[in-house]
């Protein structure tokens, strides 16, 4: 990510591995917890120990989870019983970690095939495949992307679909 931006497709592209199955969560790994962390410290500017209801609402946000300002109200109601008003780093973790281990895989890999489709045309075309890695400033030639479309796209159309695209997230372990 983007130091606390939205995610882009390189964040997408570099997917923790694992095997998915429908129901499986996802737990929180180092890196995602040592970047929550690291974003409470961005967040709490004054260092003083909290952050109030606001930035943790963008600090949310800029963790790739789209969440209403009725939603952070809550969160701040059950996580701050001494009504504050500040969420402390112990709490902020909790909140985050929560929200990371809530996430639906298949949700996820919809998301990232979304950013490979660039056109919105359904389907992963080599013409996408060269776009997503020039913004990567990967030197991949094109013979190389049509052959990795070649080896996924199993209905012969030339293209990797929603439905291949899930398959090989699942069945290559790259999710």
């Amino acid at each position: 990510m983007s130091k606390f931006g939205r995610r882009s497709a390189g964040d997408d592209l570099r997917m923790r591995r694992r095997q998915v199955s429908k129901k499986e969560k996802m737990p929180v790994t180092d890196e995602e917890r040592k970047e929550i962390e690291e974003a409470f410290d961005l967040f709490d500017a004054d260092k003083t120990g909290t952050i109030d209801y606001h930035e943790l609402k963008v600090a949310i946000r800029a963790l790739g989870f789209p969440i209403k300002k009725a939603e952070v109200r809550s969160i701040v109601r059950e996580v701050d019983t001494k009504e504050t008003g500040n969420i402390e780093k112990r709490q902020f973790v909790h909140i985050l970690t929560k929200l990371y281990n809530d996430r639906d895989p298949e949700e996820e890999i919809r998301k990232a095939f979304k950013l490979f489709d660039t056109d919105n045309s359904g389907k992963i075309s080599l013409r996408n495949m060269r776009a997503i890695t020039q913004e990567l400033g990967e030197d991949i030639q094109d013979d190389e992307l049509q052959a990795m479309i070649e080896e996924f796209d199993r209905n012969d159309d030339g293209f990797i679909d929603e439905s291949e695209f899930m398959s090989i997230m699942k069945q290559t372990s790259i999710y």
